[in-house]
């Protein structure tokens, strides 16, 4: 009986989704569990993919064509409206997984008491694309584009295997943070919050209210260096197009007018703490836990 479904929603990511699906097939210690995609409004090929290839993978899929985008945080409830296993595990379509990601997030909730609600997240390693980006954030590692890759046709997949099982192996750092690309919980937990906002659809600012809203309804978080992703990051929120060097205008758009909501919502932007995860905002005017949409 699977206790864990992977869940991915995409839009035009079609070479980084077939590598976040190979991943859990090939590395997920559960490698048999149920995956589902949300595919909203892709035209680069991955309804016809997703069609082409769900049964030899096992894959339930979703296609949806929307005038107004659900986005990540709309598409990822979605996902989760669809899940019947306890855990759901929430993965974007630029992740690939390293070896036993998902045992190793489930083994935190051995001896959890029943009223415990738990957000795991695994580290993260990435190409360091960005100018700015440091050698380590608490729980990001970053690397040279040329150590691991930095696209889909560049990614030396077996190399990061071997370096990310040494890795798990000589660290056992847990951090106080979730990753807001992509989280483990309980499928429960996650209803029981109402999922994204979508006054934040289809992109930016999602996540960060979410995790307020969970820190100030008691939940607890473990980023666990024991878990890793590699997550090529940026290709669907930033370069959709693997142009490193140029943002579509749409998407700065987008995250200026979901910042100005998070401030109208919270009054101010939020502050993180020394592990750079969200503060919490105390605010009488806002409700933390939402209606979820999926309820009939």
């Amino acid at each position: 009986m699977n206790k864990i479904t992977s869940v991915i929603p995409t839009f035009n990511n079609l070479p980084y989704l077939k590598l976040a699906i190979k991943s859990v097939r090939q590395n997920a210690y559960y490698n048999d569990m149920p995956i589902v995609v949300f595919a909203e409004n892709c035209t680069d090929g991955t309804d016809e993919w997703l069609n082409e290839n769900s049964d030899e993978l096992n894959i339930e899929f979703y296609i949806e064509k929307n005038e107004i985008q659900r986005g990540i945080g709309g598409g990822i409830d979605f996902c989760v409206s669809k899940v019947k296993t306890e855990f759901v595990n929430i993965l974007h379509s630029d992740f690939w997984i390293a070896p036993n990601q998902d045992i190793e997030l489930l083994k935190l909730y051995d001896g959890l008491d029943k009223d415990e609600r738990l957000i795991a997240s695994s580290f993260r390693v990435q190409p360091n694309i960005f100018p700015n980006d440091p050698p380590y954030r608490p729980g990001t590692v970053f690397y040279p584009v040329d150590d691991f890759g930095a696209f889909h046709h560049d990614f030396k997949q077996n190399i990061f295997d071997e370096w990310s099982n040494e890795f798990s192996k000589d660290n056992n750092i847990n951090i106080r943070k979730a990753g807001g690309a992509g989280y483990f919980c309980r499928v429960e937990d996650h209803i029981r919050m109402g999922g994204n906002d979508p006054i934040f659809e289809p992109m930016y600012w999602e996540d960060k209210d979410l995790f307020i809203r969970m820190q100030l309804e008691g939940y607890k978080f473990i980023m666990t260096s024991k878990s890793v992703i590699w997550h090529f990051a940026s290709r669907t929120s930033r370069f959709p197009d693997d142009n490193l060097k140029s943002r579509p205008k749409h998407l700065e758009e987008w995250e200026l007018r979901s910042t100005n909501r998070f401030i109208e919502k919270w009054g101010r932007l939020p502050d993180e703490d020394g592990d750079s995860f969200v503060k919490p905002i105390n605010s009488n005017s806002v409700n933390t836990k939402l209606r979820w949409p999926f309820d009939e």
